[in-house]
């Protein structure tokens, strides 16, 4: 229940109703809009909110709902319910537009339906109440044109009458053509006279004062009297011919028209049902093109009393605003069981009316099936009653005053307010002496929160101020004021009461400063200190809550530096396990190379027999080999060594040396891995290098040179371990070609792609399915800019429309 009567134009969703009614494409979506009304039924202002939030969607996305043909053709559909009856052609066109958008739009939905599931469930729920009417589109189209004529081969009788008209029309214009010509060789017609039509039948444009030289039937004057228009006698038989004809031809259409009728006779209920979720569609659409220009989204909403708001606005200040390029100042509140009424104060002109019409305005919108204004993250409840007491109703007929006005409402609220009933009342206690007017308000106030109603009130009453800050249930809250600029800053702030900010208005409207200077001697000193007390407050509020905002912004700032700490420390730890394991296999094959060295050494001097030149050439070479593993006696130089951890020291200076750069031949191995390569070939930043029988393009950066040899190809195989071998099998058969990474943050869905997609390339996929879900786009965007660095990627697109569309992209390997 709302009140008072005027409370759609006191708050300004009047203007609301009109603009969404301006949007409606017909009139049975403007209808909707007229009968559009509050509830207090959360199932039912839930489903009109859903409903409104997937066409939001639809309006959106890439597709849009086809809507464009739709008519009003109820009346013309009742009307046929008496036999005999008929629709005219020109209507009968518009009755088939409006068929074709049902087909359309039922078809539209229908593409959506994948495995029974739909992006659009409310509005699917809907659409299946279409009925698309297909004999009857048929035969409307059998009959009827694109612009509206019946067609000649309606009937055949119909192709006759035609061809009959158009062959005496032919003989008609040869004799005129005949008759013109004679006369003006006789000069009783102009060279340029051309045939004329008056009442159906062709006729020449004489001069009155050849009206007795041309033989025929007089059918018209000019205006003027100057010209007179007469029905040669050579036509005046085929002009009769040509008027039966005509006859007949309208006769027939009729027939056709009410055979047409007969057949759509026993369907109009459903068709008007048809027409009824047509309108239904068009005032959906009409109310999400207007959520789309205010930013309007979808809250949470509870069935319970609620209010916690972000970034809420007034729509009509926003359109406003909007086309005078200005922004508004958007609108935070929250109202709790604890604290249900928000008493505010503040400076004139500050926002208070501004603030308290937002908050009606909103809350009607929303329980009127219209998305309201405000961030998508807000809380919205159900109130059963919403009371407003706003302007001035004073009456001459109802010998109400201002402020008698006033207290009649403040009765029907006390008479009627309960526990869910929302109250908007504007200067509240105002219109009488002060000191009573404030107590009577005060009083009020109290029934009020003792009834556990909600509500927003605005005052400029101390007593009101201290009532609200004393009393469980009730919370102050203050309009801000730039005391420094002198303007007000259109913020709510809850917690503390506002200054009226009047000696400072007064000094900036540039009232004389003795008379400044009197009131507040008149007042007291206590009085002016007491707002410069509230200011003083206010500020420091401000200032601490930007000091907790500062605090918090640095926590999470180190919060992220230690969590980058620890993956870095995990790092490390991994690649000190991973050189030191590929440290011990080297000198394990240094060993075994240095063994090898050692027994060949041995067999070849034995094979000498103890000659001593061979045996000093076997030694040489053996003291050559032991040089080599040894170095220029540098630990450092041995690339293993390099990479291997080190103690701390003492930092000392150094000159770094560059480190040698790759070439084509070099033996590499891949960062992290212990299996050594060969380079083939450099382009760029990437190098084709083998390893063994496996080519493969790797980034340069991710490559080191190392002095290890590759296994030669009869050994290639042997680098994979069977453990290995049979691991990468069960991979390749439990390998899925599709991903969903709906619900991930960012960085997990790229870090889960990664290994999606190196497993894709390594076991030969052509193509694979990434799920990202549509949301605001932005996972799908990164993931595409994340699969253009990608190599192996040939390139992507979005899934079929009937297979999920935007929500999943393609990928094509190479």
């Amino acid at each position: 229940m709302i009140y008072p009567e005027s409370f759609e134009q006191k708050i300004g969703f009047a203007a609301v109703r009109e603009m969404v009614k301006a949007r409606c494409i017909s009139t049975l979506g403007a209808e909707y809009c007229v009968q559009m009304k509050f509830s207090s039924q959360y199932n039912y202002v839930n489903r009109l909110l859903l409903s409104t939030a997937e066409m939001l969607a639809i309006i959106n996305g890439e597709e849009a709902l086809p809507l464009g043909n739709i008519h009003d053709m109820t009346s013309q559909l009742k009307a046929i319910r008496v036999p005999g009856t008929f629709i005219p052609a020109t209507d009968l066109l518009k009755v088939r537009q409006s068929l074709g958008a049902i087909i359309e739009i039922s078809s539209f939905f229908s593409r959506r339906r994948v495995d029974g599931s739909t992006p659009y469930p409310v509005l699917d729920d809907i659409a299946l109440k279409l009925s698309p009417f297909p004999l009857i589109t048929a035969t409307i189209d059998r009959i009827i044109d694109r612009f509206g004529n019946v067609k000649d081969n309606a009937s055949p009788a119909l192709a006759e009458i035609r061809t009959s008209l158009a062959a005496t029309s032919g003989t008609i214009n040869s004799i005129m053509r005949r008759v013109i010509s004679r006369a003006t060789q006789s000069g009783y017609l102009e060279a340029d006279t051309t045939p004329s039509m008056r009442d159906g039948r062709l006729v020449i444009p004489v001069a009155p004062m050849h009206k007795r030289k041309i033989n025929g039937i007089v059918h018209d004057e000019s205006a003027s009297g100057k010209t007179i228009y007469i029905e040669p006698a050579e036509i005046v038989e085929a002009n009769n011919r040509i008027r039966e004809l005509q006859m007949e031809e309208k006769r027939e259409i009729t027939r056709i028209l009410i055979t047409v009728a007969d057949e759509m006779r026993p369907h109009v209920d459903d068709m008007l049902l048809s027409y009824t979720i047509l309108g239904e569609f068009d005032f959906i659409h009409a109310k999400a093109k207007f959520a789309h220009e205010i930013g309007a989204t979808m809250p949470t909403l509870h069935n319970d009393t609620e209010m916690e708001w972000y970034h809420a606005c007034h729509p009509i200040l926003l359109l406003s605003l909007q086309r005078q390029g200005k922004q508004i100042v958007p609108l935070d509140i929250t109202l709790t069981k604890e604290n249900r009424i928000l008493v505010i104060s503040g400076p004139n002109a500050g926002g208070k009316s501004v603030c308290l019409k937002t908050v009606g305005i909103v809350q009607y919108m929303t329980q009127c099936g219209l998305l309201p204004p405000l961030y998508e993250n807000s809380h919205m409840g159900i109130f059963s009653d919403i009371f407003v007491d706003i302007g001035d109703d004073q009456s001459i007929e109802d010998d109400l005053s201002t402020y008698s006005s006033h207290l009649r409402n403040m009765k029907y609220c006390l008479a009627n307010g309960k526990d869910k009933t929302l109250i908007l009342i504007d200067e509240f206690g105002g219109g009488t002496e002060p000191q009573i007017g404030g107590a009577i308000a005060q009083a009020i106030l109290r029934q009020f929160n003792e009834n556990r109603m909600w509500g927003v009130v605005t005052t400029h009453y101390q007593n009101l101020k201290h009532f609200a800050e004393d009393t469980p249930g009730l919370i102050n809250g203050s309009m801000l004021y730039d005391r420094h600029l002198m303007q007000p800053m259109f913020r709510l702030s809850i917690g503390n009461p506002g200054s009226s900010f009047a000696i400072e208005i007064a000094r900036k409207t540039g009232l004389p400063a003795h008379i400044i200077a009197d009131a507040e001697e008149i007042v007291g000193s206590d009085y002016i200190n007491l707002d410069k007390y509230l200011l003083d407050i206010t500020r420091d509020k401000r200032y601490w809550e930007n000091k907790r905002t500062a605090i918090r912004q640095k926590e999470k700032k180190l919060e992220q530096i230690i969590e980058q700490y620890e993956e870095d420390a995990t790092t490390l730890r991994e690649k000190r396990r991973e050189i030191l394991s590929e440290a011990k296999n080297e000198a394990k094959r240094i060993l075994d190379s240095s063994n090898a060295t050692i027994e060949r050494t041995i067999h070849d001097i034995r094979r000498a027999q103890a000659d001593k030149e061979k045996t000093l050439e076997a030694r040489r070479r053996l003291q050559e080999e032991k040089e080599q593993l040894k170095g220029t006696g540098n630990d450092n130089d041995h690339p293993l060594l390099r990479k291997a951890p080190k103690g701390k020291k003492t930092p000392q200076k150094s000159v770094s040396k560059p480190e040698k750069e790759i070439a084509v031949g070099d033996n590499v191995k891949l960062d992290g891995q212990g299996t050594v390569g060969k380079v083939l070939e450099i382009s760029g930043k990437n190098a084709t290098v083998a390893f063994g029988m496996l080519k493969t393009q790797v980034k340069i950066s991710r490559l080191q040179v190392t002095t290890a040899q590759p296994k030669p190809a009869s050994q290639a195989t042997s680098f994979v371990s069977t453990k290995t071998s049979d691991s990468m099998r069960e991979r390749q058969l439990n390998f899925k070609q599709e991903i969903d990474v709906r619900g991930m943050r960012v960085d997990e869905a790229v870090q889960a792609i990664t290994y999606f997609i190196d497993d894709a390339i390594q076991f030969s996929s052509k193509q694979v399915r990434i799920l990202h879900g549509t949301g605001t786009g932005a996972l799908r965007q990164y993931l595409r800019n994340y699969l253009d660095t990608v190599n192996g990627v040939k390139s992507y697109r979005d899934e079929h429309v009937q297979f999920g569309g935007a929500g999943i992209t393609i990928v094509e390997l190479e």
